[in-house]
């Protein structure tokens, strides 16, 4: 995966804390009375509303891109297998060399 796609991940699952927190927020005030208090709690449910049809699209992004990434490397390997298994042998031998070192 990615920096950017663990990136997207990251801001997806701490955009979903926030909503949740929101909500619980608005469930602890529910009981809160004046017309100010009211006000405030309707703009914030449309804050949610919006950042949970966002939260879906960006999530629906995510999984776009991350089955495009999949098709493309499975695409590689097929048309290229030897290169793939040189490639993964390369990879493997300069983390085995980085982890060998500490």
């Amino acid at each position: 995966m990615s920096e950017s796609n663990v990136s997207k991940d990251k801001l997806v699952e701490d955009f979903r804390a926030v909503v949740a927190d929101a909500e619980e927020l608005l469930k602890a005030t529910a009981n809160q009375a004046g017309e100010k208090v009211a006000a405030a709690r309707e703009r914030i449910q449309d804050s949610l509303h919006n950042a949970k049809v966002k939260l879906a699209e960006a999530e629906d992004v995510i999984v776009q891109r991350s089955r495009q990434a999949a098709r493309a490397t499975d695409d590689f390997v097929r048309e290229s297998p030897w290169q793939a298994v040189g490639a993964a042998a390369g990879i493997g031998l300069v983390i085995g060399l980085l982890i060998g070192r500490r």
